[in-house]
């Protein structure tokens, strides 16, 4: 009698296979902040609590960099510069021991001059599994295979201001959108990710300083929506043709933090003191007075992270360490209060199994939050690392690890 294809030991091995193949493409964080650009590991194994004993393994980094740590498989993708900017690293570490597995070195022949809180090779990578791509501002836009061999490389400005560049470029379908917010002429631009064509260039109305903030790509019943944070507001366009859809008008400047998506709407923070904000996207033109749903006070001083949201709360820290719960529906304030850490607090939180984990500049140490009604603070994990040594990256959650980057040092964390 001829085999069935479909015998139960085969079919077995299909619903295996599909199963491991669905996880590991959860276990790739490909792009700032995660597949989906919002800080969320859907991981049921990220770790929540550790200390330097749980470090198992740190290396040094060529150069300095705030980019942070992402992944396909074991290959972990990171950026550097040389102390005077002339020189920009993309390198390839293996996930499992730190080792360098290949570097690529650009040059720069005219360097921008970034603010002392940034760095030459701020914009964390994204990859889609064949190719990474890394942006160094005046360096160019640069495209290589997983094994490092070059693909293309694009210039996009020389960026001009005391200021440098952060966003990073995130890929959608077939393309690598970079947002290109400069001290003057500022725009959007979509590449073709295979060759590096321009497919769409939109102006951005941004002046009169830089923008560093990264667009996220939201679906809103059956449209996608990219959304880009500003100097004056957030803006929504359309991915495929980069046509500005809708602008809601912002509460102050800076406009770095990227907005959360949940619950149907944008939670949005402008990066210099103002009130948070949420809108309901899908909607034509200047929408400020239209869409959106609610305002509240912000106290704190400056808003460098960006906001998280954990069902129905929207966590937002200050730079200064003071953290504040709103209600996601109305804007309600269920409670602020310090951190308890003494210094400043820039990098973007991420959310893992239903806690908020958000990271202190200076010595690396994380606080981790369990939102609610009530302040409740899981611990606050210390690392090991120097009291002066500075993590301006988010942390990055793979495979069931953490992985954390200061300037020079990346640290691999396991439960």
């Amino acid at each position: 009698m001829r085999n069935n294809p479909w015998s139960s030991g085969n079919l077995f091995v299909l619903i295996y296979a599909a199963l491991i193949l669905s996880s590991y493409s959860e276990e790739n964080w490909s792009q700032f902040r995660g597949p989906h650009g919002m800080g969320h590991s859907l991981a049921e194994d990220t770790p929540l609590k550790w200390s330097s004993d749980s470090v198992a393994w740190k290396v040094p980094l060529k150069g300095k960099g705030q980019s942070s740590p992402v992944n396909w498989g074991d290959k972990i993708f990171l950026t550097g510069g040389s102390d005077n900017g002339r020189e920009r690293y993309l390198y390839c570490l293996d996930s499992r021991n730190g080792k360098l597995l290949w570097s690529r070195t650009i040059t720069c022949s005219s360097p921008e001059r970034p603010h002392r809180m940034n760095s030459y090779a701020t914009p964390t990578c994204a990859t889609d599994g064949e190719r990474v791509v890394a942006f160094f501002g005046p360096a160019g836009l640069h495209c290589y295979s997983l094994n490092g061999e070059k693909i293309w490389s694009r210039e996009l400005g020389a960026f001009p201001g005391p200021w440098g560049v952060a966003a990073s470029p995130v890929i959608v379908d077939n393309m690598v959108i970079q947002n290109c917010d400069a001290e003057g002429a500022s725009s959007l631009v979509a590449l073709d990710l295979s060759s590096g064509e321009v497919l769409w260039k939109t102006v951005r109305n941004n002046k009169p300083r830089g923008g560093w903030s990264t667009p996220v790509l939201i679906e809103v019943g059956t449209k996608k929506e990219l959304v880009l944070n500003g100097e004056f507001g957030v803006r929504a366009y359309d991915p495929a043709k980069g046509r500005e859809l809708w602008f809601c008008e912002g509460f102050n400047g800076r406009g770095s933090p990227v907005p959360a998506f949940s619950n149907g709407l944008l939670y949005v923070v402008n990066g210099k003191p103002g009130d948070a904000y949420a809108v309901k996207p899908g909607g034509s033109g200047d929408v400020t007075n239209s869409r959106m749903a609610w305002h509240a006070p912000r106290r704190g001083g400056r808003d460098l992270p960006s906001p998280a949201v954990v069902g129905d709360f929207l966590v937002v820290v200050s730079m200064s360490g003071l953290a504040t719960c709103y209600d996601t529906g109305s804007g309600k304030i269920h409670w602020q209060q310090n951190l308890g850490l003494k210094g400043e607090y820039a990098p973007a939180p991420i959310v893992a199994a239903g806690h908020i984990l958000i990271q202190s500049v200076y010595g690396g140490k994380t606080v981790v939050l369990k939102p609610g009604k009530h302040f409740d603070v899981l611990g606050i994990n210390d690392l090991g690392a120097e009291v002066d040594e500075i993590f301006r990256a988010c942390l990055a959650p793979i495979q069931g690890k953490i992985y954390a980057r200061s300037l020079s040092m990346l640290y691999c964390i396991e439960r």
